[in-house]
């Protein structure tokens, strides 16, 4: 199954997942199903707020990310990891909260995780902890947060096991603790390595022409970007002749990487075969 998750308003994401359905056909994988977009499944990201709502768990926060920042940062300040939410806004009265609505505030709304440490054993990168801050459930524009999205989703698509990039890693107690408070199966998971740039950073549009039409252009096959990118999972050798459902077999977490893969820049130049 396949699920696009097109909450942000901003991006046009039906154009957006017309391309990457067609990228990973062309990779020679497929899916079974229905697409599912998650702009169609607010009425059940409703439902799972009403839950917690009724638990007593949620609350309005008119904060600003500078505000966070700024509260998280002075010296006199509640002790927070880097870049949790403070608290600011977990006792406001009723009489402050209707003062901060006249002023023209519009509040997101949180739900209050009681700093709660959430620990799990990630398939890839062991032992994990993290500590639960009161995360966002709904955005002061009206937009479901990925956190509730994704825990709600993954329950309703019988999702068993998640496989993701780990700079995900520290974000997963959120949604165990989440799918705890709804009452949702617990999953297992595996957090693997980034592509990197030549910078350190993740990979993106900055660090040049990466995409599969990007290379398509530049004289590549479907065929030839499969088998890269089997070679560096450690799944296929240089000379290999590599298809999708052929690497399903040679498949098995102890074969992957467990440091990021990083491209430097003669790597992105040698993307280029057209002029070969």
């Amino acid at each position: 199954m396949v699920r696009m998750e097109d909450l942000d308003p901003v991006v046009s994401h039906r154009d957006l997942a017309d391309r990457q359905l067609h990228d990973l056909a062309a990779l020679g994988l497929d899916w079974d199903g229905t697409v599912v977009f998650q702009s169609d499944r607010t009425d059940h990201y409703i439902e799972a707020v009403e839950a917690l709502k009724r638990l007593g768990l949620t609350y309005p926060c008119f904060c600003t990310r500078r505000e966070i920042r700024e509260a998280a940062a002075a010296p006199n300040g509640p002790p927070v990891p880097d870049g949790a939410y403070p608290g600011t806004c977990r006792e406001l009265s009723q009489h402050a909260q209707q003062r901060l609505m006249d002023a023209g505030r519009r509040p997101a709304l949180r739900v209050r995780a009681d700093a709660t440490v959430v620990g799990f054993v990630d398939m890839m990168c062991g032992t994990a902890e993290a500590v639960v801050d009161d995360l966002v459930l709904v955005r002061n524009d009206g937009v479901f947060a990925y956190n509730l999205a994704v825990v709600v989703d993954d329950a309703a698509q019988s999702v068993q096991q998640v496989v993701r990039a780990d700079d995900l890693l520290l974000s997963t107690p959120r949604q165990m603790w989440l799918a705890r408070q709804l009452g949702l199966s617990a999953l297992s998971y595996a957090h693997v390595p980034l592509v990197l740039g030549p910078d350190g950073d993740r990979l993106a549009k900055r660090h040049g022409a990466v995409s599969l039409d990007d290379l398509l252009e530049r004289g590549w096959t479907s065929a030839d970007v499969l088998q890269l990118l089997a070679q560096h999972l450690g799944l296929a050798e240089p000379e290999d002749i590599v298809t999708a459902s052929s690497l399903v077999s040679r498949f098995s977490f102890g074969r992957l990487p467990v440091v990021p893969w990083q491209l430097t820049a003669a790597d992105l130049a040698s993307f280029d075969r057209s002029s070969a």
